[in-house]
């Protein structure tokens, strides 16, 4: 059962979705319910931004972008190459992640209008982080992941 547990976040990971939790730190949806968790899911995290899809409580569906300011490195080569096994020339394009802390920033707007906006920061090639967020509402939330 435990293996079953560590398996699934990697599984999500691998498919570019993972979940994401709002807990209500003020407001009046932490007002009502202090143990509320709002389950959130972020698509395309394998990626610098993806849709993200979460409902908050008497506000209906909310929909909206996650985006992270994840840099890449870009290396370009050019050469002729002399030898048995690989005669001819050589051309090819390579990136890959930085290694650090990234910032990021998510925004939604539920069906009753209400708008959710905050900011994270997340490790490089990672799909884990942690953040803030508000909405027009009055309610203040912390973002994991």
């Amino acid at each position: 059962m435990m293996a079953a547990l560590l398996i699934l976040p990697l599984a999500a990971c691998a498919s570019g979705t993972s979940p994401m939790q709002l807990y209500p730190l003020q407001g009046e949806i932490a007002d009502k319910d202090p143990t509320l968790v709002i389950q959130a899911t972020a698509k395309n995290t394998t990626s610098t931004s993806g849709d993200l899809t979460f409902r908050l409580p008497e506000r209906g569906k909310c929909l909206g972008t996650w985006s992270s300011l994840t840099p890449r490195t870009v290396s370009n080569t050019k050469g002729l190459s002399l030898t048995w096994s690989k005669t001819g020339g050589e051309v090819g394009k390579e990136s890959s992640t930085v290694a650090g802390v990234n910032n990021g920033e998510i925004y939604a707007v539920c069906a009753d209008g209400t708008r959710v906006q905050g900011t994270f920061v997340i490790g490089s090639g990672t799909a884990s982080g942690t953040g803030q967020a508000s909405d027009t509402n009055g309610n203040v939330y912390k973002l994991l992941f």
